[in-house]
């Protein structure tokens, strides 16, 4: 390759890359909205792509990836986006966030409350001392229902912004292509040289 590094980074290095990027997080952060605008579908394939991809990062159990691609598949949304929208805002930074909220956000639509015994106990504990099944009420059921809600609000929300945002950037792109095809049949179709 023209642009390889002469020594390759290792598995520490890249796993470090991935939680804390090189450069900075809007850097990352214009690399993933480039890599969205810059699509090849329509607006509303594209948006709701990202938020399927958005939608199922508040799921617990890790198939983040299969339940957004029957999602796209149920909206005739962009596999590639979903996936962008999902690695983006599902990530090991964000995670532990996304899977608190959609906890408590499950306790209070089952209408649970800590107990008033004691102090709960840790989550890191409870998946420690207890199988599956046992998990499952305490943990589990209150993270997906608490997931359904959060996902909708910000899944509709991220296919708000990415709608418009494709939008605004397709017609910017052909108001700037509609400039140079008119500078370029003023100058008689030639080309000018670069100074």
């Amino acid at each position: 390759m023209l642009f390889r590094r002469r020594e390759p980074d290792g598995l520490i290095e890249r796993v470090r890359t991935y939680l804390w990027p090189r450069r900075s997080f809007s850097r990352s952060v214009q690399y993933f909205s480039k890599r969205i605008l810059r699509l090849k579908a329509t607006p509303h394939s594209v948006a709701a792509g990202v938020a399927a991809g958005v939608f199922a990062s508040f799921f617990p159990l890790g198939f983040h990836f299969i339940v957004a691609a029957v999602l796209c598949w149920i909206i005739a949304g962009n596999l590639v986006a979903a996936a962008l929208g999902a690695v983006f805002f599902g990530n090991p930074l964000t995670f532990p966030l996304l899977w608190g909220a959609s906890w408590e956000t499950g306790k209070l639509i089952l209408h649970e409350r800590l107990p008033k015994h004691g102090p709960p106990e840790h989550l890191g504990e409870m998946m420690h001392k207890l199988s599956f099944a046992k998990l499952w009420h305490p943990v589990l059921e209150p993270m997906l229902i608490g997931a359904v809600p959060l996902g909708l609000i910000f899944g509709l929300l991220f296919y708000a912004v990415t709608r418009w945002g494709m939008t605004v950037f397709r017609e910017q792109r052909k108001k700037r292509m509609a400039e140079r095809a008119e500078k370029k049949a003023r100058q008689g179709g030639r080309e000018v040289p670069a100074e």
